[in-house]
């Protein structure tokens, strides 16, 4: 039951969120444009746009959407119907109303959208041109008015004469008004218009044609030009400039004359225009008459024939050093044979526009005051002529060089010299002597450049052979450094390390000094001294050619290896020799171990003796048998005590059928015992005798003593093993026994 109830439920769910039928009132199965009467249509057709939606509700429920146009995907303005109209109307359709369509159906829940349709306007409207007036002077304007009345922007306006367009406007409007001043004496202008569509451009046809006689207005001006266009430099010519004798007096008329892009003169119509013309002033001459609006010109070329040349100013382009002589000269190269004569002409010379002397030639010394801009002046009938500037520097002699290094300066390294100048003109040639012999040369062209030479000394002593030379100016201008001083760095050499006192007579306690010492090399001088397992103990920079490093109080544990370093400035690390320093016990030191040693060899002789009389009184006790008296019981055991300081064991003595049994230590113990130990006392030997049942046939007894002796035997009828010393002790115990009865 309660699996059918979920069923049910989930079909139910899936139903609601996959369906939008089943929550919405209506639902928009399709949209669709339609144009009428044709999507193409003529200018002045009536168009009209549907718009059809098929739309779903549910039974009983009014139909509730709107409707909605856009052209070219813009919203249009719909006042002209409801929203809940599906047409849209273009009465009179023109090409601006030509585009891509489309219609959009709203609903509370949905929204549904046409497929997009274009509508193409064709023909467009002919213009109407009008103007003011017809009849026109030259320099007139004229109002044009071009109309368009049924058609709608945007549009685009053009007056033309055919061969140009006179005037272009963008406008809204249907209609576009302009002044226009025609420069043609006929004209015949026209309109027309063009609408611009997103992909092409369609122009309407032309407009009425108007044809326009203007009347012109003779301004045109005259030229004269006296004593003729061909004319020689110097001489005075005159300009006229005049029009028709109806407008000469008018007073708006203005006459001006012209050369190239130079306004001569803005008053012709009175005066005539005078000059006195140069060679330069060849070309056109331009005569121009205004009148309101109206302009004319006309020109003149005129040929302007040199007097002179133009001078020209010689200096001596080769190296004019400073105390030199030189000379400048000024000279033209051509001039009018038929106007004057050499004489006729008159020069100048200027330094820096300073005259220096009236002539052609100059003669000057060459130094700081004659440098600077020369220029010659050449003069004849009032014509003057220039040369051009030319710029004179005297070569400044090269100044004694001064000689340098780079860097430190190490025996047997590469190292660099410099040379340079302060003064003297470039190029400037270096050259690197030695004792008067030269090794190298170098050319610098540039006042901050140094000459750089590589170089490279043995000794000291060598650093003063060198030189350095400059010259500029041949051998007239070498110049020579001073010899070069500079600090020569001599690398160290192999360091000599010395131990004081010498190694072997070290003692404990004592000091001791480290010199490390070298034949050779510049201070200061880095040593550095070293100790036991290659451990700098010490470091220090000095002046001198050595250096000490004291140990005071030395012990055993300084004794080892010791070594020095030496270094300075060339950076070449020297190591010395390895030394081995020992460091002996102190003599008090050796004595007392000297008598210590004495002390314990006494005392082991002395313990050698006492031991060696302590074994012989224990023999010559163990001879003595000590017997102690008893009265044994019948049933009792006999004890007897030996003493010795030999240990036996493993032994069996057989007493009148009784058993004795002896303990003693392994045999090898008891040697060791024996030599080794001076503290062990005496071994008792017991012996425990059982008494046989008493036969008196075999043993008599005799009253007042407490042994019984009987005849020792040992287990199985024999002594398996008895050490002699044993032996012996036994055979003491046993002699003074009575011999057995009979």
């Amino acid at each position: 039951m309660s699996t059918l109830w979920f069923t049910s439920l989930w079909h139910l769910l899936l139903f609601l969120f996959t369906s939008e039928e089943a929550c919405a009132e209506s639902v928009i199965k399709s949209v669709r444009l339609i144009v009428h009467p044709r999507d193409e249509v003529e200018r002045g057709t009536n168009v009209t746009l549907e718009c059809q939606a098929e739309v779903s509700h549910k039974e009983g429920s009014q139909p509730n959407h709107n409707y909605s146009f856009y052209k070219d995907f813009k919203s249009l303005n719909t006042d002209q119907t409801s929203s809940r109209d599906n047409f849209y109307s273009i009465p009179d359709a023109r090409v601006a109303h030509s585009g891509k369509y489309q219609c959009v159906v709203n609903t509370k829940e949905q929204k549904g959208q046409s497929s997009v349709e274009a509508l193409t306007v064709k023909g467009l409207q002919t213009p109407v041109l009008k103007v003011d007036k017809l009849k026109l002077r030259e320099g007139d304007d004229v109002t044009a008015v071009c109309t368009v009345e049924e058609e709608i922007g945007p549009l685009t306006f053009f007056f033309s004469d055919g061969s140009q367009d006179l005037y272009m406007e963008h406008t809204e409007s249907h209609k576009v008004e302009r002044q226009l001043v025609l420069p043609k004496a006929t004209m015949n202008i026209f309109c027309y218009y063009s609408f611009s569509f997103p992909s092409t451009i369609e122009r309407s046809n032309k407009s009425n044609v108007i044809r326009f006689d203007i009347q012109e207005v003779a301004i045109n001006p005259n030229i004269k030009v006296n004593p003729s266009t061909n004319i020689t430099e110097g001489d005075l010519i005159t300009f006229n400039c005049s029009v028709d004798t109806t407008y000469q007096r008018n007073s708006e008329l203005k006459i001006s004359l012209v050369h190239g892009h130079t306004l001569l003169s803005v008053n012709m119509t009175q005066t005539d225009y005078k000059m006195p013309i140069k060679a330069n002033e060849s070309g056109e001459y331009e005569c121009i008459s205004r009148l309101g609006r109206v302009s004319k010109s006309s020109a003149m070329n005129i040929t302007v024939k040199e007097l002179f040349s133009m001078p020209v100013l010689s200096i001596p382009q080769d190296k004019v050093f400073e105390g030199e002589n030189f000379t400048i000269s000024c000279q033209i190269n051509s001039f009018a044979k038929e106007r004057i004569q050499m004489d006729d002409i008159r020069y100048s010379i200027f330094q820096d526009n300073t005259p220096v002397i009236n002539g052609s030639i100059y003669n000057g010394t060459a130094g700081k005051a004659s440098n600077g801009k020369y220029i010659c002046v050449a003069e004849a009938k009032e014509i003057t002529k220039k040369s051009r500037s030319v710029l004179f520097e005297a070569k400044v002699l090269v100044s004694k060089p001064e000689i340098s290094v780079d860097g430190p300066v190490i025996i047997n390294e590469s190292f660099w010299i410099y040379c340079h100048s302060d003064n003297g003109s470039l190029p400037i040639i270096y050259s690197l002597k030695r004792n008067k012999i030269t090794l190298n040369r170098t050319e610098v062209s540039d006042l901050r450049e140094k000459a750089r030479f590589l170089a490279m000394i043995s000794t000291p002593s060598d650093i003063s052979s060198y030189m350095c030379e400059a010259e500029n100016n041949g051998q007239f201008s070498r110049k020579m450094s001073e010899r070069l001083h500079v600090p020569v760095i001599v690398p160290v050499g192999k360091p000599l390390l010395t131990v004081i006192p010498v190694p072997g007579n070290i003692e404990e306690g004592s000091d001791v000094t480290l010199i490390c010492n070298i034949a050779k090399g510049s201070p200061p001088i880095t040593f550095s001294f070293y100790g036991g397992s290659g451990t700098k103990i010490y470091h220090t920079t000095v002046q001198s050619n050595s250096s000490s490093y004291g140990l005071s109080a030395v012990k055993r544990q300084h004794s080892g290896n010791y070594y020095c370093e030496a270094n300075n400035q060339a950076d070449a690390l020297m190591r010395s020799d390895t030394v081995t320093v020992e460091v002996s016990l102190a003599n008090w030191k050796k004595a007392l171990i000297a008598v210590f040693c004495m002390l314990v060899v006494a005392l082991l002789v002395l313990f050698i003796v006492m031991r060696y009389k302590a074994k012989r009184g224990k023999r010559e006790m163990a001879a003595e048998l000590s017997i102690k008296p008893a009265s044994p019981k019948s049933d009792d055991s006999l004890t007897l005590s030996l003493t010795h300081d030999t240990h036996y064991s493993d032994h069996t003595v057989v007493m009148n059928n009784k058993e004795s049994v002896w303990s003693e230590r392994p045999p090898d113990v008891a040697d060791q015992d024996s030599l080794g130990s001076t503290n062990e006392g005496d071994l008792e030997y017991s012996e425990v005798v059982h008494p046989p049942p008493v036969d008196p046939t075999q043993i008599p007894l005799k009253k007042g003593t407490d042994t019984v002796y009987s005849e020792l035997q040992t287990t199985q009828g024999a002594i398996e093993h008895v050490n002699h010393q044993g032996l012996l002790e036994y055979a003491d115990l046993n002699h003074d026994l009575p011999e057995p009865v009979d």
